[in-house]
């Protein structure tokens, strides 16, 4: 009988609990569901009641008392260690199942633990264990080892361990053996089952199983049916719930105020304004006044429907029948008057459940001030920040806070959006890139850097950024406008930092990039400018033509003119067309330092780009092209410029490669000039033929010259009979003679024979 006692009593419990639990949901939640009702069972476990006994035998009556209120002492209390050991013998079991697999070397250990398995060690195990898989290992363990039979209780915690780790095949199979072992079944149990697949969300199987009872003779009481509802409700299953509430009825099962709360919660839930009136009025008929938890419901239906005028009178009424309104009904309240927009009453209704000694919790604020924010009542929802802090109240949704700090900004408050951020670490409340990146936004557009710039050493200290928790996350108009001042004042090292962080989180701005890259430069650090453009290059961002001046101008500034190359070839390449003054720069910075070709190959860039401004530099460059011996390029960025519509001054040309006795030059130049036929003036043909002459390359000169008279270019170069007299020193008569010939008769006529032409040529080659 002892165990039959303490049966009912932990029954009870688990039903308590899970009913209380639901009223706590009556507060409306974000998610705008309806509450669950409270039921009528009693805040605490009802005493242990006492078995009958025979009025004439006293004295056998006392002892049998005794011995049952020992028993169930012994059941509820913890039990006693041994002195030797100063842990329990339930605590150390259930420490062993937790460090070591589950193994016949384990089992034996527990055997040398404890020579006797008796009831409340079994139950104090189950209940102790670390996880649902230790417990019914042990469960199983006990039974299949003939240590223990299991009585209800211990198949109760059971159901009850593997219903809350949604091991329901387990604890169905659990239950439907009970009777092989010659374990009664009872209606809790059952009770137990279909809550824990609603909890779950398998309606199916919580039907199944309610179903399933009157199959095995188990009796439904309104336990049952109540628990039931709750399953069918949470599911929307509102004609289900009807179909089964007529079969209640058809048992002969009277509903209770308990199960119209649920009925009302349950209609508003899903809606069902009429249907919900019509469960009322049934329930005023059958003589049953509504409690604080039916008016609660009715309230919050009112507030789902927006009619805020019925949940007035809804709680006048509750008033006026001498029912005290909880803090559940004073924030239901709120929550409406907030929803209609009706702020002033909501802050009316506060004051005066604080004048009733009722404290508001933390859903109350949290429901009054997404309301205040909306009226742009900032000064009042400072206040009741301020309250939250000091009680140390923090709301069930954090998103009130960017409401808070986004409001107090726009009311142009920063000092009210930073206590807002200070209030929430205050209220240990983790902190968000996206609150922090507000405030930034606004300290930036007050041109308050300096405090902004504060708030983003915190972000990068804490790596606030990188939270993986973190939804809020920092926006573009935060972060852009903090990192050009930064790059703009000498911080672009931070702000590097700042925005490699926001990279990790996918963030690839080109705006950002491109402050970086102008931050770098300015700061004379190139390299890093040049990283970042990489990075870009990679990532597929663009890159701003400005960018990529500055890093030019950077790296010229640091006398380094072939990475500046390099970056002018990376913004060619980048489709954007660099100013004449861009290609100058670094021309003239290579050939000052002596890099001739490289400064040729930009010069080729900039002329194909169609830039031709201060050509007077590209002349020096091919005169130093020429001098040096390139004169293969030379000639080619000759004809570039030329084709190009560029005038070059090859006269000048002439005249500087004489004087630096480049006499191989000058012959290709001319041979260049001759077979495109360029018009230069005769001198500087002469010029040329004095320095071959004169360097002794006779075959050359002839050469030249011979090609010059077979173009038709007269010439009434002195040197002509200096030339024969050389060929003929030579031993190259047959030139010389050729030569002659050709001589005096241009003297005769202005313009030799064709015939004299293909000698003059034949003796050439």
């Amino acid at each position: 009988m002892a165990g039959t006692s303490l049966s009912k009593s932990f029954r009870l419990k688990p039903l308590h609990n899970f009913c209380t639990a639901a009223a706590a949901d009556v507060v409306p939640s974000v998610d705008h569901t309806l509450p669950l009702p409270t039921p009528e069972t009693p805040a605490v476990d009802p005493p242990l009641p006492q078995k009958p006994v025979p009025a004439p035998d006293q004295e056998a009556a006392a002892n049998y008392q005794a011995r049952e209120i020992q028993s169930s002492e012994r059941r509820r209390l913890p039990r006693v260690t041994r002195q030797n050991n100063p842990e329990k013998v339930e605590d150390a079991i259930c420490r062993m199942m937790a460090n070591r697999a589950w193994t016949t070397r384990l089992q034996n250990s527990i055997r040398s633990l404890v020579p006797e398995f008796d009831h409340s060690l079994v139950y104090n195990v189950l209940h102790g264990a670390r996880n649902s898989e230790h417990a019914l290992q042990f469960f199983r363990w006990v039974e299949r080892s003939g240590l223990h039979k299991h009585d209800k209780e211990t198949h109760m915690k059971m159901i009850q361990i593997l219903g809350r780790a949604s091991k329901l095949n387990h604890a169905r199979c659990i239950l439907l053996d009970m009777p092989k072992k010659g374990v009664e079944w009872d209606e809790d149990m059952f009770v137990l089952l279909i809550d824990s697949y609603g909890k779950a969300g398998i309606v199916q199987e919580a039907v199944k199983v309610f179903d399933k009872m009157s199959e095995l003779g188990v009796k439904r009481s309104i336990n049952s049916y109540d628990t039931l509802f709750k399953v069918i409700f949470r599911k929307g299953r509102y004609m289900m719930a009807k179909r089964y509430f007529n079969k209640m009825l058809n048992e002969g099962i009277e509903p209770t105020r308990h199960t119209y709360n649920i009925m009302l919660w349950g209609f508003f839930l899903s809606l069902k304004w009429e249907t919900a009136m019509r469960f009322y009025e049934d329930m005023n008929s059958r003589g049953i006044s509504p409690d604080v938890v039916t008016y609660n419901t009715m309230i919050n239906g009112y507030y789902r429907f927006k009619r805020m005028e019925d949940a007035e009178k809804v709680f006048v009424e509750m008033k006026g029948r001498n029912l005290a309104p909880t803090v559940i009904s004073y924030t239901t309240m709120i929550k409406g008057y907030v929803a209609v927009e009706r702020v002033d009453d909501a802050l009316r209704l506060l004051e005066e459940m604080k004048s009733f000694a009722i404290k508001p919790n933390a859903v109350t604020y949290s429901t009054l001030l997404p309301g205040l924010c909306g009226a742009g009542k900032m000064t009042e929802a400072k206040e009741i920040l301020k309250e939250m802090v000091a009680k140390h109240l923090a709301p069930r949704d954090n998103s009130i806070f960017i409401k808070l700090i986004s409001k107090q900004c726009k009311a142009g408050d920063l000092n009210a959006a930073v206590d807002v951020l200070k209030a929430m670490i205050g209220l240990s409340i983790p902190t968000e890139a996206g609150h922090y990146g507000v405030l930034i936004k606004y300290l930036c557009k007050a041109e308050e850097y300096e405090r902004a710039v504060k708030l983003v050493d915190k972000l990068i200290e804490k790596e606030i950024i990188l939270r993986s928790q973190s939804i809020l996350e920092m926006e573009a108009s935060a972060y852009n406008p903090m990192i050009q001042y930064l790059c703009s004042n000498g911080h672009t090292k931070k702000a590097e930092t700042l925005f490699r962080q926001l990279m990790k989180k996918g963030v690839q701005d080109p705006v950002a990039f491109n402050n970086l890259i102008c931050g770098h430069a300015k700061e004379g650090f190139p390299d890093s400018a040049f990283e970042i453009l990489k990075i870009m290059g990679r990532r597929g961002v663009p890159r701003n033509p400005e960018a990529y001046s500055l890093l030019i101008e950077s790296y010229l500034g640091k006398g380094e003119p072939s990475d500046a190359k390099t970056a002018l070839d990376s913004m060619i390449e980048e489709g954007h067309a660099p100013d004449s003054s861009i290609f100058r720069s670094v021309m003239k910075s290579l050939f000052e330092d002596g890099r001739v070709q490289t400064a040729s190959r930009v010069m080729q860039s900039m002329v194909e780009k169609g830039v031709t401004e201060n050509m007077d530099l590209v002349a020096q460059i091919v005169e130093a092209l020429l001098i040096r011996g390139h004169v293969e390029e030379a000639l080619g960025r000759i004809e570039l410029l030329i084709n190009s519509g560029c005038s070059v001054n090859i006269d000048h040309l002439f005249s500087v490669i004489c004087e630096k006795d480049k006499t191989i030059a000058g012959m290709k130049l001319l041979d260049f000039v001759l077979e495109r036929d360029f018009q230069v003036d005769s001198k500087s043909y002469d010029k040329v033929l004095d320095a071959l002459l004169a360097a002794g390359k006779t075959h050359k000169a002839y050469s030249i010259l011979s090609k010059m008279m077979e173009k038709g270019r007269a010439t009434d170069w002195s040197g002509c009979q200096d030339l024969i007299d050389s060929l003929n020193r030579e031993g190259l008569s047959k030139q010389a003679d050729i030569l002659s010939r050709a001589v005096k008769g241009s003297e005769k006529k202005p313009h030799s024979s064709n015939k004299e032409k293909k000698k003059l040529s034949a003796a050439a080659a």
